[in-house]
């Protein structure tokens, strides 16, 4: 199971990357403890803290009450770094 799926590149995100903090879209079933060895051993950089969103998905009914899902559910963490190290999240 990789905890890791990918990086989250938006503005936001990228702002937050100036102070040690980093967003991922993470597995569904990996808990704190896998996202934070995990991001070690890829990046070499031990995390402090993990926060984890947990995006609902978005559903809208249609014609005869038929539900239209918009929004995938997602799962994501944010990490934040020892001493906000910077890390190139691009590199695999």
């Amino acid at each position: 199971m990789h905890a890791l799926v990918r990086p989250i590149t938006t503005e936001k995100s990228t702002a937050m990357a100036k102070h040690g903090k980093y967003l991922f879209v993470v597995n569904p079933k990996a808990t704190k403890v896998d996202i934070k060895n995990a991001f070690r051993q890829l990046y070499g950089v031990p995390a402090s803290k993990v926060n984890i969103v947990q995006q609902t998905p978005k559903t809208r009914m249609v014609r005869r009450g038929l539900p239209l899902v918009k929004r995938k559910p997602v799962k994501r963490a944010i990490i934040t770094t020892k001493g906000q190290k910077t890390v190139d999240v691009y590199k695999q």
